[in-house]
């Protein structure tokens, strides 16, 4: 069983979600954007009438559907929250073992995805953005699965995931592009990809499967006692999205520009105040050594491109190269470091691709790096977790630069 990835996913995703549901519920409070996505939550469950709406609606009905089947506490507005970070994880395993064909670099990856803080901290908060990178990985994962072993099922059901992860979050929107790139670059390069797939009808269905999941996720809307949303509202109310989105904002305490991410000059602080009875704190930052560690992989793959036209670390590269990319093209007023969740996994597989591409040489570096990341996760560990701290100014111990408080 654990000589196939699937049940071995499976296993991994199983243990990711006992990790992300230890002390759920604290702190009791909402934190952070959970004010605007539990309120809606809670509205779009009750067919109240429309709420949040610069955001489509999949992760907020996902939202929902936890408080609906645990109940409307801290843990039940949380807890798809966690499934969503386990698929996210168990989805980087699957992606991983596709592209190099190998178990080790698969668990690695589960492993510095799991102790990359970042995937950790957004699987225990009600935002949209774990539903997005959930299906976004998903959808990599079964484009991964197609490029070895074809199959339209397979085809389909990403376009399907990718629809989802626009559904949930709109900057999800570019990657159905990168997807069909993707397809038509690595099939013109060798036709034994994607094996059985032409790359007309298999563009049509990215495309249509993909536009028909998203809009598929808009159907409740048409049933809410007020402003219920009719077809003839549903393109103008895309629009109204668009012009909420883009917006100009005021400014911002933890504001940062897209390029700074990569360095993490700027995290942000999702909690820092008295909760349940003590201090408590959740920095979202991504892991120091896998982020900057990971900057120094995307170099390797670009350059394994160049010299030997490696396709794999290529992809890889591409992949957390675009990510970034997208933002310097989005219209916001205003930036965060939580913008860069996808792109603090992409590096996941960069690392992987890069050490898997120069295996002979960089024998036991993948240990070297899990036992670091190891270490720094149970010394960031009491603000991720939002530990008890023994008083206001604890978080100096933490902050390793003036631009971290």
């Amino acid at each position: 069983m654990l000589h196939r990835p699937l049940p071995l996913a499976l296993l991994v995703f199983l243990v990711a979600e006992a990790l992300f549901v230890i002390r759920l519920a604290v702190p009791h409070q909402m934190v952070f954007d959970e004010t605007h996505y539990v309120p809606a939550a809670r509205t779009l469950l009750a067919l109240s009438g429309p709420a949040n709406t610069e955001h489509p609606l999949l992760g907020k009905w996902l939202i929902g559907l936890g408080i609906r089947l645990v109940g409307d506490t801290p843990f039940g507005w949380r807890i798809a929250s966690t499934i969503a970070g386990s698929a996210t994880v168990a989805a980087t395993f699957f992606t991983a073992w596709q592209v190099t064909g190998r178990r080790r670099p698969a668990l690695v990856a589960a492993m510095l995805t799991l102790l990359g803080f970042t995937v950790y901290v957004q699987a225990r908060i009600a935002m949209l953005d774990g539903f997005m990178l959930a299906f976004l990985m998903l959808a990599i994962a079964a484009v991964a699965a197609t490029l070895r072993r074809g199959g339209w099922w397979r085809w389909t059901l990403a376009a399907a995931l990718l629809g989802a992860a626009v559904a949930c979050k709109w900057l999800a929107a570019p990657y159905v592009a990168f997807a069909a790139a993707a397809f038509v670059l690595l099939k013109q390069q060798d036709q034994r990809r994607f094996p059985g797939l032409r790359a007309a009808p298999a563009l049509t269905i990215l495309g249509s499967v993909s536009l028909l999941t998203y809009f598929a996720t808009f159907v409740p809307a048409f049933f809410y006692a007020s402003e219920p949303l009719t077809i003839a509202r549903l393109l103008p109310f895309q629009h109204e999205m668009f012009a909420r989105q883009t917006q100009v904002l005021p400014a911002h305490t933890y504001q940062s520009r897209w390029w700074t991410w990569p360095l993490l000059i700027r995290p942000i602080w999702y909690l820092y105040e008295p909760a349940d009875g003590a201090q408590r704190g959740i920095l979202f930052i991504g892991n120091p050594a896998i982020m900057w560690g990971g900057l120094l992989a995307v170099a390797a793959c670009w350059w394994a491109w160049v010299k030997f036209g490696a396709a794999r670390p290529f992809a890889a590269a591409m992949l957390w190269t675009g990510s970034l990319a997208i933002w310097a093209l989005i219209p916001k007023s205003l930036g965060f470091y939580y913008y860069y969740y996808p792109s603090s996994v992409f590096i996941v597989l960069a690392i992987v691709a890069a050490l898997d591409h120069w295996r002979d040489r960089t024998r036991h570096w993948d240990v070297a790096l899990l036992a670091v990341s190891a270490a720094l996760a149970l010394y960031f560990y009491p603000i991720l977790a939002a530990l008890p701290l023994p008083n206001p100014a604890a978080f100096r111990t933490w902050t390793w630069f003036a631009t971290w408080v």
